[in-house]
């Protein structure tokens, strides 16, 4: 009997030991993405079903019901900065991204709630904005369902989904000019002033381009060797049509960077040299 007991105990603890080592994927795996944005960043943490067969909006995200935007846990999306969504501002957090599928329009549901998995979790005092969105169409079929950003802008992105033949779009911005141009007045009043840089954003951004040639004039003063600031300048003052003054600036560019033995900047100012015979 002693024997048969210590069998049994023997084939439990090897049982035990087994299913401790067993590792299995998940049917909906979770996926976290996090986004680069205008001044800080967007991060979403959301889980993957696959159609397997099933149908959508029907089987899986029936028309008409809240739905997590995912699988297994809520899907959320955490901003490290105010954004705008649906013109409404949205402070700095962590929130729950949820959504009522329609075959002519969707509404997209930015929540307080974090924890919602089943439409019975859902309490509508908690939204922070609702969307109303347009489902388009998709050529090729999507087979798990995907949530990406596309057509990221320095100041907008649009946080997509897509799954089946079906893809729902929702816009999201943030103020990255007004704070980009907050910081630039606030340092040009300190002693180390960031003439390169404030004038790059005026050029870059089609903003008074006769302000950037005087910024990089003023980096020159802070770097007189400095290939770039010469480089850049010819570039703004190309833009404002003033090529004889664009070659001068190129040409001590050049030279500057012959001197460094920086190939790189000596073939873009090459560069720009022909296009300004």
């Amino acid at each position: 009997m002693k024997r048969i007991f210590c069998v049994v105990v023997a084939i439990c603890m090897f049982a035990a030991v087994d299913a401790q080592q067993l590792t299995t994927a998940q049917p909906s795996p979770t996926q976290t993405l996090k986004q680069n944005f205008g001044l800080a960043s967007i991060e979403l943490s959301y889980s993957r079903p696959s159609l397997k067969g099933r149908t959508l909006f029907v089987d899986l995200a029936p028309y008409g019901s809240v739905w997590r935007t995912g699988a297994n846990n809520a899907t959320t999306l955490t901003f490290a900065d105010e954004v705008t969504i649906g013109g409404k501002k949205i402070p700095a957090g962590k929130y729950g991204l949820l959504s009522i599928p329609g075959q002519n329009e969707w509404t997209l549901i930015i929540t307080k709630q974090l924890d919602v998995t089943s439409p019975e979790a859902y309490k509508q005092e908690n939204d922070v904005v609702r969307v109303m969105a347009k489902p388009m169409k998709l050529n090729d079929k999507v087979e798990t369902f995907t949530i990406q950003f596309a057509n990221m802008t320095t100041s907008s992105t649009d946080l997509q989904l897509l799954w089946g033949n079906t893809v729902v779009t929702l816009p999201i911005t943030t103020e990255t000019d007004k704070k980009v141009m907050a910081q630039i007045d606030n340092l040009l009043n300190k002693d180390t002033k960031p003439y390169f840089n404030a004038a790059m954003y005026y050029m870059d951004n089609n903003k008074d381009l006769n302000q950037a040639v005087s910024w990089f004039d003023k980096a020159i003063e802070q770097n007189p060797k400095s290939v770039t600031a010469y480089y850049q300048k010819a570039n703004a003052l190309v833009k404002l049509g003033k090529k004889d003054e664009a070659k001068k600036a190129a040409t001590k560019s050049l030279e500057l960077a012959k001197d460094a033995k920086n190939t790189n900047y000596v073939q873009l100012n090459e560069k720009l040299l022909s296009g300004l015979k």
